[in-house]
Parts: structure tokens; sequence; C-alpha cells
């Protein structure tokens, strides 16, 4: 089982902790946390699975390389698009089915070349590797916020 498979379960068993809020953790609830990282999965995943491996470039990215390194996003410093940005009220069942796209997705995605790509606003061209790295960072990041929000209480 991969590391996002193992952190897609972990995002599964917090959904009976949706409603939960700790302000002084986060100024979102637990859906949202899992509603975005989701939404980041399957979007990342749609960009990579129709990008062309041709043309892939690697260039030196000074941020990718810190964060890919310590291996932690820092909390606060950079606001989610709008496009992964979860809607107003979050229904538990949307949560439900967003889960099993993206579980789809990881299965689809395992299957693609080497230089498949995304490109991220702030880390530049990932190829397939980095990317799941990074889907693998920002999932473990939202679900610290979650466990942070559930010791609050």
């Amino acid at each position: 089982m991969s590391i996002l498979q193992i952190e897609l379960s972990e995002l599964e068993k917090a959904i009976k902790h949706s409603d939960k809020l700790a302000s002084n953790v986060s100024s979102s609830n637990v859906a949202w946390h899992i509603d975005h990282s989701l939404k980041v999965i399957h979007n990342v995943s749609m960009v990579i699975i129709a990008s062309d491996p041709s043309k892939y470039k690697w260039k030196f990215n000074k941020w990718r390389f810190i964060i890919f390194i310590k291996g932690s996003f820092p909390r606060g410093k950079v606001k989610a698009p709008k496009h992964v940005r979860p809607p107003e009220i979050i229904k538990l069942e949307d949560l439900k089915s967003q889960l099993k796209e993206v579980h789809k997705n990881l299965t689809d995605i395992e299957k693609l070349p080497s230089k498949s790509h995304f490109e991220h606003p702030i880390f530049g061209q990932l190829h397939l590797k980095k990317t799941i790295r990074f889907l693998e960072l920002h999932t473990t990041h939202h679900i610290k916020i979650i466990n942070d929000i559930l010791k609050a209480l």
C-alpha cells in the first residue's frame, strides 16, 4: 500500500469528525481539510494524466528543493487556490464520493510514464515521482492539522 493510500485511509477515518473545529489550530473545520486534500489529489491527478511526457523539462527550483528535503509545508503561508477550496457547505456524501474518485485516480497515475508532469505554481514542473511526493507532503500537512484539531478539543 502506498503512502497516499494510507493517507486516504486516515482522511476516511476523519470523516466522522467532519464538524469538529478548533479555531486556535485552524479557522477551518475537519471537513474543510478533508475536502481540500481530496480536491488537490483529484485535480493534480487529472492534470498529470492529461500531460504530455515529451514536454517535461527539469529545472532547479529552490523552494521545491527546500520543502521536499524538509519533508513538510509551513502552516499558514500559502492560501489554497480557488479551484481546490471546498464549498461553504460540505456534505458527507460528497466526501465519500470524492474518496472513491481519488482511489481510482491513484490507480490511474501509477501506470503513467515517469515524465508525466504537473505544473505547481510555487514548485514548478514536477515529474510523476515528484508529483506523488508533493501529494504525500500536502496530504500529510492537512492530516497533521486534522489531528491537531482533534487533540485541541
